[in-house]
């Protein structure tokens, strides 16, 4: 049975403690992250991992959500240091991850940076740069979309496009587990949509939460937030009545 492990990986940002909740899967032989945060992140996962008993050394998958700097700066790390591993992605977001195609979220911020203050320019000018030095990697295999994926048992990939346009979240059936990515967040113990004013495409975002309103969950994991479980139908019809 697919075994869901949670890291909680702290970090300061703009002075302040912040957290991200990658996620380890395991079942038999395969031992697979999900998402591996900014650069130089590698040795908090690998802390993080081995306090739960794991070793990255085992790792044989990396799977990539989007392409945002949180979730995919510290891959060609990664990979490096583990060259055995295959990392997936969706054939849409694959394009940005792996350098071939510049990335919706850089454009996004080139665009708003023309729009800045002057007193903001030198923050939206950072920006630019650290989404511009996120190193490529290449994707070894592109993810189905709403379906089974072949190589761990009772895990299903939902495309939840909206966050970024071939975002995908997981679904593990039998756990009745939701790995979330960036289509949900957790902010004062309720489920939200992830900085709504920054949604390359709130609509689609919006109707990736109904769909997932169809399936059985009991837990979420967020990236943003942690772990939620409980009412989750109502939690996303809560959700869904503030963008009615």
């Amino acid at each position: 049975m697919l075994k869901v492990h949670t890291l909680e990986i702290a970090y300061e940002i703009a002075q302040n403690l912040d957290f991200i909740y990658p996620t380890l899967l395991e079942c038999e032989s395969e031992l697979f992250l999900v998402d591996c945060g900014y650069a130089g992140f590698m040795p908090k996962i690998e802390k993080s991992a081995n306090i739960m008993g794991l070793n990255l050394a085992n790792l044989t998958g990396l799977i990539l959500t989007h392409h945002d700097i949180d979730h995919v700066a510290a891959a060609s790390e990664i990979k490096q240091a583990y060259p055995q591993i295959k990392i997936y992605a969706s054939a849409i977001e694959a394009s940005f991850i792996s350098g071939q195609t510049k990335s919706p979220r850089l454009r996004q911020a080139e665009a708003l940076l023309l729009t800045l203050p002057p007193e903001q320019k030198a923050w939206g000018e950072e920006f630019v740069a650290s989404l511009e030095a996120i190193k490529p990697v290449a994707i070894d295999e592109l993810l189905p979309e709403d379906a089974d994926f072949a190589v761990l048992p009772d895990l299903q990939i939902i495309a939840t496009p909206g966050h970024t346009p071939g975002h995908i979240s997981l679904y593990s059936p039998a756990n009745k587990i939701l790995l979330a990515a960036d289509a949900l967040v957790i902010e004062n113990e309720q489920l939200r949509l992830a900085n709504p004013e920054y949604i390359l495409d709130l609509s689609q975002a919006i109707e990736s939460v109904k769909k997932l309103q169809n399936l059985a969950i009991e837990t979420v994991i967020c990236y943003h937030g942690g772990i939620m479980q409980g009412n989750i139908a109502q939690q996303l019809s809560n959700l869904l009545a503030d963008f009615a």
